[in-house]
C-alpha cells in the first residue's frame, strides 16, 4: 500500500512533540528580557523557522536604520538569552510526545519506511529533546540495531531552514533517499507546508492541534489538514 513512499518528514514541537505554547514563550521571555517589541501574533507567524533568523527578522524590523554591526550585537544578545531560557526550560520540563506520534513512527517501521525529524531548533536543544524521549536510540553513525529515528535535522546544520527545503534534502542524503517525489512532509506550522512543497515531496501535510488551526492553516497551499497523527496514520492507509 505503501510501496511508493519511502519516508516521511516530521516537524518536531507542536507535531511530534506536545507544545503547550512553551516556545512561543521563551520567545516572549527573551524579546522581554531584551528590548525587543513584538506580538504574539507576529512570534506565531514565525514559528518553525530557525530560531536565530526570527530574532534577525524582529531587530530589522525595530532598528531599520541600525548600522550592521550594531543590529548584529542586539541579534546575538536577545539569541544568547532566548538560548538559556529554552535550554532550561526542556532540561527541566516534563517533554510528551504528541498525541499519536509513537503509534504513527511503529506503524512506520513495520512499513519500512523511514521516518526523519526536521526542526526550527538548533542542534544542542534539538538533542536535549531526543535524549530525555530517548528518540536519539540509533543516531549514531556506528549503531546498527533498530533505530527509533532514521535521521534527525536541526535549522543550523543547513545554510537555511524553513520554508527553505535544505534540511529535507540533508534528511534524504541521511536516509539514502534520491527521489523526493517518494517523500511525505508533516508539520504544524505554514513554514512546514512550504518546506515540503518546496522541496518538491509528494505531499505536504499540516497537523492542527499544534501551534496553528486550521483555520489559520488553511490558507497556505498543503495537501489535506489532520486534527492529530492518529488520523494522518488512518489518512495515509487511505491514500497510498
Amino acid at each position: 500500500m505503501l510501496q511508493n513512499i519511502e519516508m516521511i518528514v516530521f516537524d518536531m514541537a507542536g507535531t511530534t512533540i506536545k507544545d503547550r505554547n512553551e516556545v512561543e514563550n521563551c520567545f516572549l521571555e527573551a524579546v522581554n528580557q531584551t528590548g525587543l517589541a513584538t506580538t504574539h501574533e507576529e512570534i506565531n507567524s514565525m514559528m518553525g523557522w530557525s530560531k536565530l533568523t526570527v530574532f534577525q527578522e524582529l531587530w530589522k524590523k525595530q532598528l531599520p536604520d541600525a548600522p550592521e554591526k550594531d543590529l548584529a550585537k542586539h541579534i546575538e544578545y536577545s539569541y544568547s538569552v532566548f538560548r538559556e531560557i529554552l535550554e532550561s526550560h526542556y532540561l527541566n520540563t516534563e517533554i510528551l510526545s504528541a498525541e499519536g506520534s509513537l503509534e504513527i513512527f511503529d506503524f512506520l517501521k513495520k512499513q519500512n519506511i523511514k521516518i526523519a525529524l526536521t526542526t526550527g531548533f538548533y542542534r544542542k536543544v534539538t538533542d536535549i529533546i531526543l535524549i530525555r524521549l530517548g528518540w536519539n536510540v540509533g543516531l549514531d553513525e556506528n549503531y546498527t540495531g533498530t533505530k527509533f529515528i532514521n535521521a534527525s535535522v536541526s535549522s543550523d546544520q543547513v545554510k537555511a531552514g524553513r520554508p527553505s527545503p535544505y534540511m529535507i534534502f540533508r534528511a534524504m542524503e541521511l536516509c539514502n533517499i534520491t527521489d523526493v517525489r517518494k517523500v511525505i512532509k508533516i508539520g504544524d506550522t505554514p513554514s512546514d507546508l512550504a518546506e515540503g512543497k518546496n522541496a518538491g515531496c509528494k505531499y505536504s501535510f499540516g497537523i492542527t492541534n499544534g501551534t496553528h488551526t486550521k483555520n489559520e492553516l488553511e490558507k497556505y497551499e498543503n495537501d489535506g489538514l489532520l486534527e492529530n497523527l492518529f488520523l494522518f496514520k488512518t489518512h495515509l492507509e487511505n491514500i497510498l
